[in-house]
């Protein structure tokens, strides 16, 4: 059963194709937010997963959150998620990612169950 105060735990090693100069999302050779937030979405959506039903997944619809330092090729990255809020099939975490350092970003991660079938049929029915 889903309940709040449910955590997650993730981690990943920063690598040249996860920079932001490789994504394009800047020019600099250091973790790009989007790989930051991926791992964050990532662990959410870990943390919770043996929770759901057999056909449920999560999707992720909103993200806000802060990039607060810059973390190197070749440095490792944790992130911590724990669910704060349940509303029906919508669900809330506060999440934050840190190097060796300290923190390097934080924020909120919502997600969203959806009935996978339904959800890929909706999905799948704009190409018609």
């Amino acid at each position: 059963m889903l309940e709040i105060g449910i955590k997650g735990h993730g981690k990943l090693t920063v690598t040249d194709s996860m920079t932001a100069a490789a994504l394009g999302s800047g020019a600099i050779e250091v973790l790009s937010t989007p790989i930051m937030i991926a791992l964050m979405e990532k662990t959410s959506r870990m943390s919770i997963a043996d929770y759901l039903e057999e056909n449920q997944r999560t999707v992720g619809t909103v993200v806000n959150i802060k990039h607060l330092a810059a973390t190197p090729v070749g440095m490792e990255v944790t992130c911590e998620t724990e669910l704060i809020e349940i509303d029906r099939r919508r669900l809330v975490f506060k999440v934050a990612c840190y190097d060796k350092d300290g923190i390097i970003g934080e924020g909120l991660h919502e997600r969203f169950i959806v009935d996978k079938d339904k959800f890929m049929e909706k999905a799948s029915a704009k190409l018609a």
